[in-house]
């Protein structure tokens, strides 16, 4: 694989702000370094045993086996001078589910961390049965490429419960269909842990990850895989532009959350 050494570069990217459309500069299998140290890697295809694994688990999260969170969004076409509105185009549907394990949320009077309500759900099982092995191929992926990061996930998950953890390196797994992120940084992520995200892609461009502190952006093309740490660095996702009628993006991730630590 490719050898590809972050640099940082000046920027002002703020945190909230959203992404606009960036062509990749990232597109070929590739490790990636930071002073020194191979921190993640991408591949723009994954192995035969991952894509059919992401296919299925894609499959199952589109079909009604798996509740999600729903949101029609109306995406801005310019602003009307003369009628002084926005305006819209077509709907565009935005959906998101999580696996594993939710940390607590005290503001929504849930004090104590909790699994996922999806995994309760009959129909659901096979999307589940899917992300896990998935999320286990990815860790076996990540032994092979990245052996130092991989051990050095496994001593970070040794005080994270076995009933906390998604597969072994992961507490949770969340898709998200049609979702660009705005700027953010995964705070609430193991510090030295890394995240896995999968994309499946159909009749769309852009929906890539920009990291502004080194002027790259991954292309994230369907049945591509990048192993990143989300902590390390501010992150958007490029806005998602549908080819044809139905064209969409879904991003299968696998993250650590510190919250699981020692519990």
């Amino acid at each position: 694989m490719k050898r590809i050494d972050l640099i940082k570069v000046e920027h002002d990217r703020k945190i909230g702000e959203v992404c606009e459309y960036i062509e990749p500069n990232v597109t070929e299998d590739c490790v990636f370094y930071a002073e020194g140290e191979p921190i993640g890697f991408y591949m723009a295809k994954m192995p035969e045993k991952m894509c059919k694994l992401a296919d299925l688990a894609n499959i199952e999260f589109n079909s009604k086996n798996v509740p999600k969170s729903n949101l029609d969004r109306k995406p801005a076409d310019g602003f009307d001078e003369e009628k002084g509105i926005w305006k819209y185009k077509n709907i565009v549907t935005q959906m998101s589910a999580i696996l594993g394990s939710v940390p607590p949320k005290p503001h929504m009077r849930r004090p104590y961390p909790t699994r996922s309500s999806v995994h309760s759900v009959k129909p659901a099982q096979t999307f589940i049965k899917a992300m896990l092995l998935l999320a286990k191929e990815s860790e076996q992926l990540m032994k092979q490429i990245l052996p130092n990061q991989y051990e050095q996930q496994v001593e970070l998950f040794k005080d994270v419960p076995e009933k906390w953890r998604f597969a072994n390196l992961f507490t949770s797994s969340i898709s998200n269909y049609n979702i660009s992120a705005p700027f953010h940084r995964d705070t609430g992520n193991i510090k030295g842990a890394v995240n896995v995200i999968i994309c499946k892609k159909h009749n769309s461009k852009g929906g890539d990850l920009h990291v502004p502190d080194y002027g790259a952006t991954i292309g994230q093309q369907d049945n591509s895989i990048l192993v990143y740490p989300a902590w390390r660095n501010v992150h958007a996702v490029t806005p998602i532009m549908p080819t044809y009628e139905g064209g969409y993006r879904n991003s299968l991730i696998f993250y650590p959350l510190k919250a699981f630590k020692g519990l």
